[in-house]
């Protein structure tokens, strides 16, 4: 099994050696994070609608395997681009919707979360210990999950506990499911890219 070590030091060696020359991302990289981007715009189209008005996506299974795979920083990009693409009025969001109305809106504050769950999780596949990678990912569902309730509370002017109850507390299994099989995944697709010489 590759450890940290030999995991940063196996990453893209050629995408280094050209980032050291030109200071910017390599092809590679734009194309990974791209594509990750366009992951998470298409599995957030599979959504089953629910009475509280926040529907079970695979939003959170998407954003985890982005982490998982491309690591915290090339994850977060990935993240950003999607939120942008959204922000911009591209229906990438759950139910072919787009625009800032979204963000703003009382789902728009997990879909900010999703910027810190991808970091936790790129941070998680890092680890050696799968129990503690996981459990870091955890963290960053936490997150994602207390940026949701918030604005939630403060859209539908309802207090914090029945806000938990209405828009988190019914996925929480759901999304914690999502990171373990997404890590599952991820480590798999991750390390299979690493021993090519791909990532």
């Amino acid at each position: 099994m590759h450890n940290v070590t030999k995991q940063l030091v196996n990453e893209t060696k050629a995408g280094k050696a050209e980032k050291k020359e030109s200071g910017k991302p390599s092809t590679r990289e734009i194309v990974y994070i791209g594509m990750f981007a366009a992951i998470l715009a298409i599995l957030s189209q599979i959504s089953i609608p629910m009475p509280s008005g926040m529907p079970i996506t695979l939003q959170t299974f998407a954003v985890a395997l982005t982490g998982f795979v491309l690591s915290w920083k090339r994850g977060t990009v990935s993240t950003l681009i999607f939120i942008l693409l959204g922000a911009v009025g591209v229906p990438v969001f759950s139910g072919l919707r787009g625009g800032v109305q979204v963000l703003a809106g009382h789902t728009g504050g997990f879909i900010w979360g999703f910027v810190f769950m991808v970091m936790f999780c790129g941070i998680g596949i890092m680890q050696e210990n799968k129990t503690l990678g996981i459990m870091i990912s955890f963290i960053g569902l936490a997150i994602c999950h207390l940026f949701g309730v918030i604005q939630f509370a403060v859209v539908m002017k309802m207090d914090f506990l029945k806000s938990f109850l209405l828009a988190s507390a019914p996925y929480l299994i759901k999304d914690a499911v999502s990171v373990i099989l997404a890590y599952i995944l991820g480590y798999r697709i991750r390390k299979s890219l690493l021993k090519a010489n791909l990532l």
